[in-house]
């Protein structure tokens, strides 16, 4: 199926943009720390369904090995964030989008590791077919949009290593939760991109296991 015969909705994609062009986002300064952008791909899944797309990094890399990610990474030279989340897309996950696939950005996120973070929304109509770069992605996966509603979604708990709470993303589906800074993005896509919610995310913190 191509990206032309796809079933997402149109008015998906309209709600989706609206929502995030209302949305006044918040940028972090850097502050000695490095830019980087992540892509919310919103895509056909096999049902047809509004799916996100996320990786899981493969267990020989030498930092976050076997966490779960949107793909994503450092901004390069004089790129934009925009830019460095279409590359990064097409270079992980063989995805080639062009620059009317951005629907919009959510809030930065800063992370313990020494980054700041720009998730921006892609849309991808039609069925995706991707080809995974092995050396920074092992596995990836579609996740339908609506799992990001379910109740038990966003989980917070408290660490004694932080006074800021620490919020997680459970997928049945994986059989795993997934932990911040994605799980912040996608509490955030959720209650911003798609219920038109003013919510913040910056308050919430990573687990210790991803402070390096």
């Amino acid at each position: 199926m191509s990206a032309a015969q796809g079933r997402l909705p149109v008015e998906l994609r309209t709600a989706l943009a609206r929502n995030l062009a209302t949305f006044e986002r918040r940028p972090v300064a850097l502050e000695g720390r490095r830019s980087a952008a992540v892509a919310v791909v919103v895509a056909e899944g096999a049902d047809g369904e509004p799916c996100f797309i996320i990786t899981r990094r493969p267990g020989h890399m030498r930092a976050h090995a076997g966490q779960w990610a949107l793909p994503g990474g450092r901004r390069d030279g004089d790129e934009t964030v925009v830019q460095t989340a279409l590359r990064e897309t097409h270079e992980e996950i063989g995805v080639e989008l062009p620059d009317s696939a951005v629907l919009g950005l959510l809030d930065d996120y800063a992370t313990r590791s020494g980054f700041v973070i720009t998730p921006v929304v892609l849309w991808h109509r039609g069925r995706t077919r991707m080809t995974l770069d092995g050396s920074e992605v092992g596995a990836a996966y579609e996740v339908p949009v609506e799992v990001l509603g379910e109740s038990n979604v966003p989980t917070i708990r408290s660490i004694p290593e932080s006074d800021r709470p620490v919020i997680s993303v459970p997928i049945a589906m994986l059989g795993t939760a997934i932990h911040a800074p994605t799980a912040a993005i996608l509490y955030q896509f959720w209650e911003v991109a798609v219920q038109a919610r003013d919510t913040r995310v910056v308050d919430y913190e990573q687990p210790v296991f991803a402070w390096r």
